[in-house]
């Protein structure tokens, strides 16, 4: 009995270690906090995943029913379409969320949003949004992830807070023009991880350096598909 408890006080403690050497990873990479309007006071503080995106949006802990995902993925197909007519200068593009349901990731590229190596949008990037901004004021069951890259250039210590900064300040100009802060659920930045071309060249370095909104459904519009499907 004895030899049983040493035994698996051994495994609580590789567990317990493990676990905060998973913390520690989590913290290389940016924390995001959507910023109010009201004496700038933090609405909430956003841990990014140093691994990067596995999935969107928070995992609802029970199965979805094909019904269910067909008619969220009709409906989150309609929110694509607006999104491909009315953002010229950004890819749009359908995605599974966590749950496995349709959702729609729109890239935008830094240079379009940014000057190089800051983080105040540029006029014409206000313009972009401002669209997106209308999209989600008439589709306010779906929610919004934004998160932030950079190509290599640089190092950690630079790359990571710009990459938070740039997704903070497209975060916090949506929701100060109209944008629910229900909406906006995560906001990450994941500095040169997760890159999307080759980062030797420069045509690849520029689409690396990026921000990604993800649009998906919300839980009341995950439980009012259900309802329908039943």
């Amino acid at each position: 009995m004895k030899r049983i408890k040493i035994i698996t006080l051994i495994v609580g403690i590789c567990v317990a270690l493990a676990s905060c050497n998973s913390w520690n990873n989590m913290n290389k990479t940016g924390q995001g906090a959507i910023l109010g309007a009201g004496g700038g006071a933090a609405l909430g503080s956003i841990i990014g995943a140093i691994a990067g995106n596995t999935g969107v949006g928070a995992a609802i802990g029970t199965a979805v029913g094909a019904g269910t995902g067909a008619i969220v993925g009709h409906r989150m197909d309609k929110v694509r379409k607006q999104a491909e007519e009315q953002l010229k200068n950004a890819e749009v593009v359908t995605v599974k969320d966590a749950n496995g349901l349709d959702a729609v990731k729109v890239t935008f590229s830094s240079g379009i949003l940014f000057a190089t190596n800051k983080y105040d949008l540029t006029l014409a990037s206000k313009s972009e949004l401002n669209r997106l901004v209308n999209i989600m004021k008439q589709n306010t069951d779906v929610c919004i992830d934004v998160q932030g890259y950079t190509d290599s250039t640089g190092n950690d210590a630079i790359n990571n807070p710009l990459s938070v900064n740039r997704a903070q300040a497209v975060a916090n100009y949506l929701t100060a023009n109209g944008v629910q802060y229900s909406q906006m659920k995560n906001v990450n930045g994941y500095g040169s991880s997760n890159p999307v071309a080759d980062n030797s060249t420069e045509a690849g370095r520029q689409k690396n350096r990026r921000v990604e909104v993800y649009l998906y459904a919300s839980q009341a519009m995950i439980n009012s598909a259900q309802q329908q499907a039943q």
